[in-house]
């Protein structure tokens, strides 16, 4: 009977056990869970597309030119291609961003319900006056659903002849780069190298005809040799 009674704790020890093993159990379940998820994570974002490694470079050289007026600029950091926005021209005719190819481009998306849209088309038509050309070109896409008249009035009354008329009535390239993280609201701006990959982003209007934002896009032009 003696040697019965230290025997009689073990089965209390055991049970404590058994929940700290299970415990032990998910905690590593829960590790290794992680592990391969953020290693998935990392291996599907890390890389990016291949073509656009090149823009994140120039995103990298350009960096210390984002002050100023074009401080809130966000640069590119994983190689990112656009979608191939698709909109219309002033005529009807069907337009996509791939038909600037070869152009570096300022992708602007406005609407005349956006009050500081309508304060920065203005210095989006003198930047397409003093850029605009073969190697250039602001790409102002409006997205007022409605009047379609409303926003071309807007541009004739304001005399901002140098931009061209650009529409999406459906506001598809807004959901567009909504869902690639690019338009979190209005305006919006992307800059895109010649292949159509990102090169830097703003939420929000910019004086992108001062001397800062000209330097800065003039930057993004040249090649990495002349810079």
């Amino acid at each position: 009977m003696t040697n019965d009674m230290p025997d009689r704790p073990a089965p209390a020890a055991a049970a404590r056990r058994i929940p700290l093993a299970i415990g032990m159990v998910l905690v590593g379940a829960a590790i290794g869970f992680a592990a391969v998820y953020g290693y998935g994570r990392l291996k599907g974002n890390a890389g990016g597309d291949p073509a656009c490694r090149a823009a994140v470079d120039v995103a990298k050289r350009i960096a210390p030119l984002a002050h100023g007026e074009v401080a809130a600029l966000t640069m590119a950091t994983t190689p990112l291609r656009l979608p191939d926005l698709a909109f219309e021209d002033a005529n009807g005719a069907p337009k996509k961003l791939s038909d600037w190819r070869g152009k570096t481009v300022l992708v602007n998306l406005w609407a005349t319900w956006c009050v500081p849209c309508r304060k920065e088309m203005p210095a989006l038509d003198r930047l397409q006056t003093r850029l605009g050309g073969p190697n250039f070109e602001v790409v102002a896409i409006n997205i007022d659903t409605r009047d379609s008249d409303k926003p071309k009035a807007f541009l004739k009354d304001g005399n901002l002849t140098r931009l061209g008329y650009f529409t999406d009535q459906k506001a598809k390239v807004f959901q567009d780069l909504k869902q690639i993280g690019r338009a979190l609201g209005m305006p919006t701006s992307v800059l895109v190298d010649g292949q159509g990959c990102e090169i830097a982003t703003i939420a929000g209007p910019a004086e992108w005809d001062s001397e800062d934002a000209v330097k800065l896009i003039k930057a993004a032009m040249q090649p990495a040799a002349a810079f």
